[in-house]
């Protein structure tokens, strides 16, 4: 993967960890189907006008959307409301090796010995730092946000299946206009209180919106789907294992939480499995290099 699509990757995670935590505060105002629906509709409302429309894809892009938004956010953020940020973003790394098992089945990627120790190295980083939360009671929710996760990695394999013939911006935008209607008619059809909900939301509500609409999803979202779809997604999956490091560091900084010696060792061996698996496909590119230079 070039140095420009890994540095691009690697700013998925920040962005996205943001919202998340972000999200945690705004669904105390607003339910969650609501809130998402809002959020891809309001994408969409701004992005829809300067992108290229899927031409002979329509059909593909509403299955992504949903998949991968109505399905997936529905699932996550429904767990997301039951249980704490910290718990909940842990049990969204099982988008990692969901994606990886995925593309291994479906789409025949090899993701190499050094990527698998890598993303086994990450992962057990995640077990080390999945040991501080208390689970009591939490099964439900949990289940909800692996269930999330795991329709998220499916999600990906339909968008990577589309060999780049709807661009980045455009997809995230034309996912927005199928996904933002499915999750509010869900609203409606699961969740009451909506009027109520949005004449008290506050600026934490309303802030935590327009984060999730414009940045998370429009910027995040447009960068993931460009980098996918150039990419394996073997090499490019392994960028999220980031996620519970960047959210432990911003409960820290924005919400005043104090994490556990174990929870800082288990950051540091994520971010080290992430060093292997970025290392081992820059490597050769390196070495690739240095030879034509020799030649030359």
């Amino acid at each position: 993967m070039p140095l420009r699509d890994v540095l691009l990757a690697l700013s998925v995670p920040l962005l996205w960890s943001l919202g998340f935590t972000f999200a945690k505060a705004g669904l105390t105002e607003l339910p969650p189907l609501l809130l998402m629906g809002l959020r891809f509709s309001l994408t969409a409302l701004v992005l829809v006008w300067f992108v290229e429309r899927p031409k002979g894809r329509y059909l593909d892009v509403f299955w992504i959307a949903l998949v991968s938004a109505t399905l997936q956010y529905g699932l996550t953020f429904y767990g997301l409301s039951m249980i704490d940020a910290s718990m909940a973003i842990i049990v969204v790394q099982l988008e990692v090796p969901f994606g990886v098992l995925c593309a291994a089945i479906l789409l025949r990627e090899r993701p190499g010995l050094a990527r698998v120790v890598g993303i086994a190295l990450a992962m057990f980083g995640v077990v080390v730092i999945a040991g501080q939360p208390t689970l009591e009671d939490q099964l439900f929710p949990m289940l909800l946000t692996a269930s999330g996760a795991f329709t998220w990695a499916i999600g990906q394999i339909m968008v990577k299946r589309l060999g780049g013939a709807v661009k980045g911006f455009s997809l995230i935008a034309w996912v927005g206009v199928f996904s933002g209607p499915q999750m509010l008619i869900a609203s409606l059809l699961f969740e009451e209180g909506h009027l109520e909900a949005i004449r008290s939301a506050t600026w934490v509500g309303w802030g935590t919106l327009f984060y999730l609409a414009f940045v998370m999803t429009a910027l995040g979202y447009g960068i993931w789907y460009t980098v996918l779809s150039r990419n394996m997604v073997s090499k490019v999956m392994p960028a999220l294992l980031l996620l519970p490091v960047l959210v432990i560091i911003e409960s820290v900084v924005l919400l005043g939480e104090e994490p556990s010696l174990i929870v800082l060792l288990g950051g540091g061996i994520v971010l080290e499995g992430i060093a292997i698996i970025f290392l081992a496909d820059l490597k050769p590119r390196a070495r690739s290099l240095q030879a034509a230079q020799n030649t030359g």
